[in-house]
């Protein structure tokens, strides 16, 4: 199949090629104002691509925690967000999955290997194109000789003088025939070709200098380099070489800009720069900025139009300061409304019954055998590790727990209840457990035993799980056999159920129910206690005329459960009664089913 490192990459790319398109938008809004903030924005896109949204919405879900905020399906169930906002959002953020697309088409065997390759070589020949150009430029510099004195230094210091800039910059004289250009990140170096000097006069040496300057305050090479590492990684995506050429065209026009404001002449700069694309090679690296970069004839024409740009008045920093904020903090609120339970609790959702029917997904390996025969004893794994374990369980149970229904809403023939099967199954990706994990199952069973079904919705008889007089009796698990592990974020939650007892430890009520409607295999049970919140429980009885063995006496057969005392304990001892009702129930039809050979 597909990989899904494949699916969240497209997702990835989608969303920051929607976050370079409104910045486009934005940035015909601004086009009669500086160029500095248009070139804000096409960094932003930029750096969006180094930055998933799902990683702000896991910090959001990081802050939630540790905040002790409530998880995003309690605050559902309080009306503090909508549901189906959640889900427009999700499938919007990500449209491509495989919920989405279907079942992910078999791919060949070598196609997960394939694609990386195609990658690592691509990235590999921009990064040897870039060194390849920078070995160039620092071929030059180690050539360089320092300048003390002279007109490139008396025009250095009065250019920053001019531009207020105390920072000490060194000035290098190159035999290169490349432009003037600033090298470095931390110690910006302004490398000059020998004999400029001689090719301009005072005033253009000084406007192009200035020029550099701008570079230098601005700190485009960290800027340009930030954008050369995307265009190593996304190599493959256009939008990233076109977001490279409109970050050159911006900051140029913000470094003319800056010049023409500091007092250069319009025509003299103009004039410099035209001198120096004569008698001077561009600069190999975008990280080495130098004069000539851009659309040489349209900057010389805004050049000579000098004072069409306008600073931005308050409604346009309000629009640039309400897209920022909601850039980033909308993921980051999402994660906050969204996040889930941290270890030490368990998401609700695992226990929650409420027939589900999706099957797009599935395992990438799994085993299916026969139970052995004669043995009643079962056991349902936890969904988790992108797998599940189910040892010797009659088929009928599978379906349901597959389907997260009841048993007692599964409907098909009489051998699905006796029929026991040992499942071992496992996924491509070892990060995913409840519900996926869940929706691969019923893919399974639909390959495997061939399965087929519809659903109704009737009215029928349904046990309702109430609170009883007096108040309910749960603890929470701060106070009880989790206190410790939820303290140190780990992993502690327990389901029990048995003809003698039921309880739940650091789990929510739903969980609870499921154990009940394990016991009481064929009765409708549905929630009505308005519970929210984990608890532990523990609720024991003795079944009528039941006699323990004594020590040493072979084991004797499991006693049928007795509802009445069950019905007495959990009303004492929980707080909570079950109440005979009416209501809809969807019931899964099975069309047809088979025996799954052993494989």
């Amino acid at each position: 199949m597909i990989p899904e490192y494949l699916y969240a990459l497209g997702n990835h790319l989608w969303q920051s090629t929607v976050f370079a398109g409104v910045a486009g938008l934005l940035t015909l809004a601004l086009r009669k104002n500086h160029a500095k903030a248009r070139h804000a924005l096409w960094l932003a896109s930029s750096v969006k691509f180094l930055i998933p949204f799902s990683l702000l919405i896991g910090i959001g879900g990081y802050g939630s925690r540790q905040l002790g905020w409530p998880p995003g399906p309690v605050i559902a169930r309080t009306g503090s967000a909508s549901p189906g906002l959640k889900i427009a959002i999700n499938e919007i953020g990500q449209p491509f999955s495989t919920a989405n697309h279907g079942a992910a088409p078999v791919a060949h065997p070598i196609a997960p290997l394939l694609l990386p390759a195609i990658w690592l070589c691509g990235f590999a020949g921009v990064v040897l194109f870039w060194c390849a150009r920078w070995r160039r430029v620092g071929r030059a510099a180690r050539g360089s000789a320092s300048l003390h004195d002279g007109r490139e230094v008396e025009s250095l210091r009065r250019s920053q003088q001019i531009a207020g800039i105390q920072r000490r910059i060194e000035l290098r004289a190159s035999p290169a025939a490349l432009e003037p250009g600033v090298f470095g990140l931390l110690r910006p170096v302004l490398l000059l070709p020998q004999g400029i000097a001689d090719r301009l006069t005072d005033a253009q040496l000084d406007a192009i200098i200035a020029h550099e300057l701008c570079h230098v305050g601005r700190r485009d090479n960290l800027t340009a380099l930030i954008h050369m590492l995307v265009d190593a990684l996304f190599w493959f995506h256009p939008l990233v070489w076109w977001l490279g050429a409109q970050l050159v065209e911006e900051r140029e026009r913000a470094c003319d800009e800056e010049v023409l404001r500091l007092g250069s002449q319009p025509a003299v700069y103009a004039e410099g720069i035209l001198k120096v694309c004569k008698f001077y090679l561009e600069s190999p690296v975008v990280c080495v900025p130098g004069v000539t970069g851009s659309n040489i004839k349209k900057r010389i024409e805004e050049i000579m139009t000098a004072g069409i740009s306008h600073k931005l008045n308050f409604a346009k920093k309000a629009l640039l300061a309400s897209a920022g904020i909601a850039a980033v903090a909308g993921p980051i609120a999402i994660g906050l409304l969204n996040a889930p339970r941290s270890f030490g609790q368990t998401n609700t959702s695992q226990y929650t019954f409420g027939l589900t029917t999706a099957a797009e997904k599935s395992f990438e390996v799994a085993s299916v055998k026969p139970g052995p025969p004669g043995e009643d004893g079962w056991q349902l794994g936890v969904p988790t590790r992108g797998g599940i374990t189910i040892q010797n369980m009659a088929l009928k149970n599978i379906i349901a727990s597959a389907f997260r229904t009841q048993d007692s809403t599964v409907i098909g023939p009489g051998w699905i209840n006796d029929a026991r099967f040992t499942i071992i199954a496992k996924g491509a990706d070892p990060t995913v457990g409840n519900p996926v994990v869940w929706e691969m199952l019923r893919s399974l069973l639909a390959e495997r035993f061939q399965l087929k079904y519809h659903i109704e919705t009737k009215e029928g008889p349904v046990l309702a799980l109430v609170v009883a007089k007096g108040g309910h009796k749960l603890t929470r698990p701060e106070d009880g056999k989790c206190a410790e592990a939820i303290k140190r974020n780990e992993h502690c939650a327990n389901l029990r159920f048995s003809p003698f007892n039921i309880g739940i430890t650091n789990m929510p009520i739903q969980g609870f129910l499921s154990g009940l409607a394990r016991l009481m295999a064929d009765r409708h049970l549905v929630d009505k206690t308005g519970l929210t919140g984990f608890y532990d429980v523990d609720v024991n009885w003795v079944p009528e005329g039941f006699t323990p063995p004594q020590p040493g006496a072979p084991p004797a057969p499991q006693p049928r459960l007795d509802e009445a005392a069950m019905m007495i304990a959990l009303q004492e001892q929980a707080g909570l009664k079950l109440e005979a009702q009416k209501g809809p129930i969807q019931y899964l039809v099975i069309d047809h089913v088979e025996k799954s050979s052993e494989n």
